[in-house]
């Protein structure tokens, strides 16, 4: 019993591994359109730290030429704001991406809403490829995601922002993929 509980411990232990490594080794080419998914927006209507990271790493890299245009994807949270619409005017704002080069998804509300509008958004302007920029721990079920919603051509980079939270994120990544590799599946 004690082998088989250690065992699944050294298991999940590098499947967290390979989860983090994976994020954290960015894939950053020119790509058609970068997609930035949402994250909590404050009480104010301010993006939270995490989302201002991913926002401020998608503003570096346009700045860079990586791509030019950016879809910002997120939902409405509890707080009454879009995601998406803060992503839009934080970029703005800052005059980092000007507006006619940000596509806005507002029912990005899950991974997997964000991976089909913005697959349904890419090919509506004819993109083929496309940059996720998210949190390391993310960018695994990121990348699987878009590639099952058609997007072939999926590379990434994660947003430089790192708190204890990650912890819990990564634990959840790591039943999150699963299911999402289950689910797909099941439907083949």
């Amino acid at each position: 019993m004690a082998r088989s509980a250690l065992a699944l411990l050294v298991a999940l232990a590098c499947a967290a591994g390979a989860i983090v490594l994976a994020g954290l080794r960015d894939d950053v080419q020119v790509s058609d359109v970068g997609i930035v998914l949402g994250s909590k927006v404050m009480p104010d209507g301010a993006p939270s730290d995490r989302l201002r990271a991913r926002l401020d790493r998608a503003a570096g890299l346009y700045r860079q030429g990586m791509f030019k245009h950016v879809i910002v994807s997120g939902g409405t949270g509890v707080e009454g704001f879009s995601e998406a619409r803060v992503m839009a005017d934080y970029l703005v704002e800052r005059r980092a991406v000007p507006r006619a080069a940000i596509l806005v998804d507002e029912h990005g509300d899950t991974t997997e809403a964000t991976a089909r509008n913005s697959a349904a958004i890419m090919r509506v302007h004819g993109f083929d490829s496309a940059m996720v920029i998210t949190q390391y721990f993310h960018i695994a079920r990121c990348r699987y995601a878009l590639r099952h919603a058609g997007i072939q051509e999926v590379h990434a980079a994660h947003a430089v922002y790192v708190e204890p939270r990650d912890a819990y994120s990564t634990l959840r990544e790591l039943i999150a993929l699963p299911v999402y590799w289950i689910r797909d599946l099941r439907r083949r």
